[in-house]
């Protein structure tokens, strides 16, 4: 499994939407990837049909999506009628990963051993990884088979490495895009109004130490 700031693996893989390998269908772009315990299963139904309805924004971003799930390509064709039902689709427009062996899964520790499914093997988790450009893992999420991810909380984080990795800041605890961010504690005073025009406001703590130090979000 890889580690953040690792090269995240690529791998050749059957989808919905056809054969992929996962460095050259990330491209340029930001990318997530996105795991679920299997077809026709109402948790991951409702997740898969709120991201449909996110995409623009995902779009927005620069970023591309695509699911994982340990069945079959056609029973991902079959299960993605559902969710366009539920959602209310017109269309579906990210794949979805066949990873019915298992193997992808496996190598990128997915698995829930608290989750048996019906073949008595361990459910895939509801894992979440961003990928940047450079095809390094950015971040990781786990949750457990019985719990939804929340994906307006997926594009906080991504509005946060996006704008992180090219900026001297931090996003401090609810940050949202367009606060007020910390500038790091790596950035020297004299190098603070040029780097930070639009000025910084440093909170004044009992230890009279200057490390609380906030600013306008860059541009």
């Amino acid at each position: 499994m890889a580690k953040l700031g690792e090269v995240f693996p690529s791998f050749k893989a059957s989808t919905s939407k056809g054969e992929i390998e996962f460095h050259e269908w990330i491209g340029d772009s930001w990318a997530i990837l996105f795991s679920h315990p299997a077809d026709y299963t109402p948790v991951c139904t409702t997740e898969l049909g709120r991201v449909a309805k996110l995409v623009p924004e995902f779009e927005k971003r620069g970023c591309k999506l695509i699911a994982l799930s340990c069945d079959s390509v056609d029973s991902h064709k079959g299960w993605i009628k559902d969710i366009q039902h539920h959602s209310n689709l017109s269309d579906f427009p990210y794949p979805i990963i066949a990873d019915d062996k298992r193997d992808l899964a496996v190598k990128f520790g997915m698995l829930d051993p608290d989750e048996i499914g019906k073949e008595g093997l361990p459910l895939t988790a509801r894992c979440v990884f961003i990928i940047g450009p450079d095809k390094k893992l950015k971040l990781s999420i786990l949750y457990p088979a019985t719990t939804g991810r929340n994906f307006d909380e997926i594009l906080r984080v991504l509005d946060s490495l996006q704008l992180t990795a090219n900026k001297k800041v931090a996003t401090p605890a609810d940050w949202k895009n367009g606060q007020d961010c910390m500038v790091l504690p790596t950035v020297k005073p004299e190098d603070v109004p040029k780097l930070f025009p639009k000025g910084v406001r440093i909170e004044e703590v009992p230890s009279g130490k200057q490390y609380l130090r906030y600013t306008p979000q860059p541009e």
